[in-house]
């Protein structure tokens, strides 16, 4: 995977970088050793490795705010960070950058359950803002997978969602304003605990954005009351396309559940193996939850069961208890560790229309046999939104480019279909060089002038998102300027 090569009079004035950095923030918030910057050379995307020039922990908007304009001024990239969970390398470094990462901000700011938000620090993990409400019976409803570990602040600039998201919306429909510090240092205030603020709509445009705009440091976030109640039903398939028609028919039929996911065989044992959720031996399988009144999940359920036995499944579990629901859920939640302990894998997250399901889980079964990748499947079907999990051997030569190259064809199947290249992980550099496969020089322009806008000197997360060589001369005539 290019990236740019550093910049050596950046790299030359490190010391004088580092003695700015240390005037404005305490010295343990400073990280330059090279030993302890490894620390922070990859995301989730570990298959791409580059140590930063240094790293900085700010505890506060102001110092963000600082940091920011000091690297500003001497024309130093900065690569936002929040928990580092990223898997499509929205966090990687590159040798001549300062990461900023967020993980001290965690700080509960506000709770207003009258007017439904919370304002929290972005470094606050996900699903530490539903434990600071559950207790009055709300909850944050967007709950990645990563959610034990994943900041606000990566939420927020990839748009994450989670099993929860086809009834509560990602990250967008739950986000209702932000404190943002630009690249030149600015603090700006966009949106807040509103239900629908008038002007521009820039939150749209920040929520998703991927750090190229700013540095997100607080967030006004929707909470919900808890529902009533909630049950899900497991449902055991011959194959993977039928049961991607199963998910289709439910959809059409109109009922709403909370959550549609998928898993396939190789998920499912891998699963099993490592946390013995007690799933059926089976091609595929559908977990299905309905929240609501006891009549409300009765009605739902006797329409999704009817639907899911006319496509003749090998296992059919409804939840009676508490207990039975956690079970249903455990090899779900459990999914990418376990597949983590049998294999190096990357994980994609392409989204494509519904409709397309059974056609798409065909061919990606095909293009397993043509590269000679098993493929292991496990995503929010409801949505459809796919994570193909590429199962490779990062030891063998030739296996990860391999890899990369099917993962480039199931893209540009998604896209074909009428999808798009990413549904909550981003772009980061894992797509970044298959943007113009979805938008063409036009589309690309449009974006890219947003982005002159928020960062006219494209220094933040400057090698990410775009194709190198659509943006080529602005970072270039960035370092021209020095």
């Amino acid at each position: 995977m290019q990236m740019p090569a550093p910049d050596p009079h950046v790299l030359a004035r490190k010391p004088e970088l580092v003695a700015r950095l240390r005037a404005v923030l305490p010295r343990d918030a400073v990280i330059d050793d090279p030993a302890e910057t490894r620390a922070y050379e990859c995301d989730a995307l570990t298959a791409y490795r580059c140590p930063p020039l240094c790293a900085v922990l700010p505890a506060s908007t102001a110092e963000v705010a600082a940091v920011l304009e000091i690297c500003h001024a001497m024309d130093v990239p900065v690569v936002p960070r929040g928990s580092g969970t990223s898997l499509a390398g929205g966090a990687l470094p590159t040798g001549d950058c300062v990461i900023l990462g967020v993980a001290r901000m965690n700080a509960v700011l506000e709770t207003d359950y009258d007017n439904r938000f919370i304002r929290v620090q972005t470094g606050r993990t996900n699903l530490s803002v539903t434990g600071a409400v559950e207790a009055e019976g709300f909850f944050y409803a967007p709950d990645p997978s990563s959610q034990l570990a994943c900041a606000i602040a990566g939420n927020i600039a990839m748009n994450s969602g989670g099993a929860h998201c086809l009834k509560y919306g990602v990250t967008t429909n739950n986000l209702m304003g932000v404190t943002m510090v630009t690249m030149a240092g600015e603090v700006l205030e966009i949106g807040g605990p509103w239900m629908d603020p008038g002007g521009l709509d820039l939150l749209g445009v920040i929520c998703g954005s991927e750090g190229q705009l700013g540095v997100v440091t607080e967030a006004v976030l929707r909470i919900l009351p808890k529902p009533e109640g909630a049950r899900p039903v497991l449902m055991g398939f011959a194959s993977n396309e039928v049961a991607g028609a199963c998910v289709r028919d439910i959809i059409e039929a109109g009922v709403l559940p909370v959550a549609i996911e998928f898993m396939d065989r190789p998920c499912i044992r891998a699963t099993e193996a490592f946390a013995g959720a007690g799933y059926p031996d089976c091609e595929a399988l559908l977990i299905v939850e309905v929240e609501g009144s006891d009549d409300e999940i009765a009605e739902q359920l006797e329409v999704i069961l009817g639907i899911a036995r006319r496509h003749d499944p090998v296992a059919l579990r409804e939840s009676r208890s508490a207990d039975e629901s956690a079970r249903i859920w455990l090899g779900r939640k459990s999914a990418f560790g376990a597949m983590g302990q049998i294999n190096d894998y990357m994980c994609l997250d392409g989204t494509i229309p519904v409709s397309a399901l059974p056609e798409v889980l065909h061919r990606i079964g095909e293009m397993s046999k043509h590269y000679g990748l098993e493929v292991a499947n496990v995503f929010h079907a409801g949505d459809g939104n796919m994570h193909p999990l590429i199962l490779f051997d990062a030891n063998r030569p030739g296996d990860l480019e391999t890899c990369e190259a099917m993962g480039a064809e199931i893209l540009k199947l998604c896209v074909e279909v009428g999808g798009c290249l990413t549904g909550e992980h981003g772009v980061g550099i894992e797509k970044r060089d298959l943007m113009n496969v979805q938008f063409d020089p036009v589309d690309l322009e449009a974006q890219m002038a947003v982005k002159d806008v928020f960062d006219p000197k494209w220094l933040l997360n400057p090698a990410k998102v775009f194709p190198l060589g659509a943006s080529a001369g602005r970072r270039e005539g960035s370092r021209a300027a020095q």
